[in-house]
């Protein structure tokens, strides 16, 4: 699908490249603020964007690249009003940017004045691709033109690449209108088979209700969501089948149906394409109707992946605690704080939640992991505790918490608990290269069990040949069994992938050494000890020892450790 965004959707830094900075001058700021900025927009901080671009600026007020990178950065932060006035001086510097002529339709939309967002797209606004003939539609339906509007869905329902998209945004505009019968024909999949999410679903049940079809409406749901937890969804259905009629909520007017549409894209996008862009798409969405938590949601998780937690954790924050997904975003807020090493707010935000839903079994296996994730594993581990012991009967999504629990009580020394864990996520999820490769390493690393920690690692390495830490494990069970070169090749490709990990250099120095390449294994010694950081696990990596191996070599070391010697 065309975006003629996209490339303006990457951030300040590629908007600017085409600025000429001016010579820095004593009297004003204009180059501090300008590098300032783009500094700020490559990590993704926006509100530093806002601020140092504004000072920029204030210094070169006709700079057009400025200006597109100020609204992008606001867009970012949610501030798509005070994004407006920068947009009117950038359309008025050029009538064709794509940017400042996105918010002042988005603009438009907010007021509801759709002759103008007509206006607009007459004169060449473009969103990208199908969504300016759905803009179109729709604003069709708020002047309370109904005939042309569903022209647009229909022809963009010709289209195979479109076609799912038109029919549940027409059949949203049917049952808007009062037209539940066109709208329930369309929702039933009689001409298309339609991928609902939830709320499609919804709105599908409401549209059967219209037509005093609650049996349909509720049968529909419990095949849907079988085994369902969601308090909206129970309650839905519990309404549907005492037979109370339920009213057509899910878009109250072309504005929600809008935001409905750009939050549809922005998701189906996400993971697909440049985050900048499902950024814009969820936070106009939001704008034109606050209450769409699903773009919320969309929101924080891009802010996530762009690694602005701060802003991730304010959008977690803004979803109501009636709301359904309240849970999911209280877990998305606690991990946001975490990876800001705020540990103890984290902490504090999935007590509450638990406090509150003490049946939630992923809020207590979170807490266990924010304890885990600090190596506080003895105070992780009551926590996986409780979280399994909420599970009714086993599912495959639950091998996560066992093996969480396996490395907190493997870190504490209580290994026979540790295996028992390890192996029940494998019972669970048997091809999980992660258990794989853990509980294969440990086996390595205890010397037992070898040639079953072999055909574990090597499952691990055909689900992830790319994996330098799986590879450096298969390496090292090979060292272990005394296949030395074929160790070699193996430690090679795991530092091929990850070159600069002390523990990986490491290894290919023992594996070195163990085939007579002396020079190389001091070589990779070396580099293992220039890579610690402090970040660096010194459990696993022993600096001392590595300045040992230096002096005297392997076979000395392992003479005087008591360990079995290299027999070549």
């Amino acid at each position: 699908m065309p975006h003629p965004l996209i490339l303006r959707a990457l951030g300040l830094s590629a908007l600017m490249l085409g600025v000429t900075l001016a010579p820095a001058r004593a009297d004003d700021g204009f180059a501090g603020a300008y590098l300032a900025a783009r500094s700020a927009d490559q990590s993704a901080d926006y509100t530093a964007v806002v601020e140092y671009g504004a000072r920029a600026l204030a210094a070169d007020s006709e700079n057009s690249g400025l200006m597109e990178g100020l609204i992008i950065a606001q867009i970012g932060l949610g501030q798509i009003e005070q994004a407006v006035p920068v947009a009117r001086r950038l359309i008025a510097e050029d009538d064709d940017n794509q940017v400042a002529g996105l918010v002042l339709m988005a603009d438009a939309m907010k007021r509801e004045d759709w002759n103008a967002v007509l206006a607009q797209l007459d004169e060449g606004v473009s969103v990208g691709g199908f969504l300016d003939q759905m803009i179109e539609a729709w604003s069709f339906i708020g002047t309370g033109q109904m005939g042309p509007a569903v022209a647009l869905f229909d022809d963009l329902a010709d289209d195979s690449g479109t076609r799912q998209a038109a029919l549940i945004q027409k059949a949203l505009a049917l049952a808007l209108v009062g037209d539940h019968e066109g709208a329930a024909r369309i929702f039933s999949g009689e001409d298309e088979v339609l991928q609902l999410n939830r709320a499609g679903i919804i709105a599908y049940a409401q549209v059967l209700s219209q037509l005093e079809r609650n049996a349909d409406a509720a049968a529909m749901l419990a095949t849907t969501f079988p085994d369902t937890v969601d308090a909206e969804l129970v309650t839905l259905r519990e309404e549907l089948e005492a037979g109370k009629p339920i009213a057509f909520t899910a878009i109250s007017g072309a504005r929600e149906g809008l935001s409905r549409l750009f939050y549809e894209v922005a998701d189906s996008l996400a993971g697909e394409t440049d985050p900048g862009l499902v950024l814009i798409y969820a936070r106009i969405a939001e704008f034109l109707d606050p209450a769409t938590v699903g773009a919320t949601l969309v929101t924080a998780a891009v802010l996530e992946e762009v690694e602005n937690y701060a802003l991730a954790a304010e959008s977690y924050a803004r979803v109501p605690q009636d709301h359904q997904a309240f849970p999911q975003a209280q877990l998305g807020r606690a991990q946001a704080l975490r990876r800001m090493d705020r540990v103890e707010e984290a902490i504090e935000v999935l007590e509450t939640l638990i406090a509150a839903r003490p049946e939630l079994a992923p809020a207590h296996a979170a807490l266990g992991d924010t304890y885990r994730f600090e190596q506080r594993f003895a105070e992780a581990t009551p926590h996986y505790d409780d979280a399994i012991a909420l599970y009714d009967r086993d599912r495959a999504a639950q091998w996560s918490v066992y093996f969480a629990r396996g490395i907190a009580l493997e870190r504490e020394g209580r290994w026979p608990e540790a295996e028992r864990d390890f192996r029940k996520a494998l019972e669970l999820s048997p091809d999980q290269p992660s258990v794989l490769n853990y509980l294969g390493y440990s086996y390595v690393e205890k010397r037992e069990n070898l040639d079953e920690a072999l055909d574990m690692i090597q499952r691990a390495v055909e689900a992830r040949p790319f994996d330098g830490y799986i590879r450096d494990s298969l390496g090292w069970v090979y060292y272990r069994l005394g296949r030395y070169e074929d160790a070699v090749g193996e430690m090679e490709r795991a530092v091929e992938l990850m070159p600069l990990d002390p523990v990986l250099n490491d290894h290919l120095g023992d594996t070195y050494w163990a085939v007579g390449r002396l020079r190389e294994a001091r070589f990779q010694w070396s580099r293992a000890l220039s890579f610690i950081t402090d970040e660096t696990n010194l459990e696993e990596l022993d600096p001392d020892r590595i300045r040992r191996k230096l002096d005297v070599g392997l076979d000395v070391v392992l003479e005087e450790e008591g360990g079995e010697p290299i027999t070549r």
